[in-house]
């Protein structure tokens, strides 16, 4: 019997917390070691995507309507979107500007929380990826409930930040909602980010997030490394643009630590 495929939310309502960058690095730790693995770009943003395409590819995808706002609007099966990345194992179903107006179009619909699940159906059940990663825009909202309604996990990172910290309790406030409607999602962990060894907020964060009752927090974090934005202004994730990196070394240790936790 084939493996289920496992569907994992990144989210966070604060932003600048790394989201679509561990995302990003993640789905390509997972292609890298040979799980076939599909790419959600869910934000307006369109970060995810810039990930892996040029900037003008983006914007193709975006004003010729093959992306997920089409999928989302038309209720359409996803798998007519999605594009291969050159990575093997690694595609992406992306994003467009009109992402913003998603809250809207899903407040009209039938069943308006599982939108995206009835839309990502077809790829779930055909077995073709062993992960589907969504990458999920720094709101609360209900494009964010259809998102934590179709996955099965929700990694949340959070920059060692002073302000990074602010608004989790309403993040996990939000995620118990979920649950009320989609029983199978659980909390797989949070994850630092940006983190600087030498601050003492980035030791206040780790203690903070360590005494959270019911919440895992990675052993594995990710500091800050000028190799990211590099990557970024390439068009890649650090873990293809400079493996060698310390950066690179982190996230894929943090996806091998992910792995211990997620049922197969």
């Amino acid at each position: 019997m084939p493996k289920e495929t496992k569907v994992i939310a990144f989210a966070n309502n604060k932003g600048g917390s790394g989201k679509s960058t561990t995302c990003s690095n993640v789905g390509y730790a997972l292609a890298m070691d040979g799980y076939r693995t599909l790419l959600v770009d869910a934000d307006m943003q369109q970060n995810l995507s810039l990930s892996f395409f040029a900037e003008d590819d983006v914007l193709a995808f975006s004003e010729s309507g093959e992306n997920l706002y089409t999928a989302l609007c038309q209720e359409r099966d996803a798998r007519e979107f999605v594009r291969k990345t050159k990575y093997e194992n690694l595609d992406l179903l992306p994003s467009g500007v009109l992402m913003s107006g998603a809250e809207y179009e899903l407040y009209s619909k039938q069943q308006k929380e599982t939108v995206l699940s009835r839309v990502l159906a077809g790829v779930k059940e055909s077995g073709e990826y062993d992960f589907i990663l969504i990458d999920s825009p720094p709101t609360l909202g209900m494009l964010v409930m259809n998102v934590m309604c179709a996955a099965d996990y929700l990694l949340i990172p959070i920059e060692a930040s002073p302000w990074g910290l602010f608004g989790l309790a309403n993040m996990l406030e939000f995620f118990g909602k979920a649950r009320d409607i989609n029983e199978k999602l659980s909390l797989l962990g949070v994850a630092i980010t940006k983190a600087n060894e030498r601050k003492n907020y980035f030791k206040q964060t780790k203690e903070t997030l360590s005494e959270i009752e019911g919440v895992r927090l990675f052993e594995n974090y990710i500091r800050i490394d000028s190799a990211v934005e590099w990557a970024q202004d390439n068009s890649a994730p650090v873990l293809a643009y400079k493996k060698s990196s310390r950066s690179a070394k982190e996230y894929y240790e943090l996806t091998k630590e992910m792995l211990k936790y997620v049922s197969r």
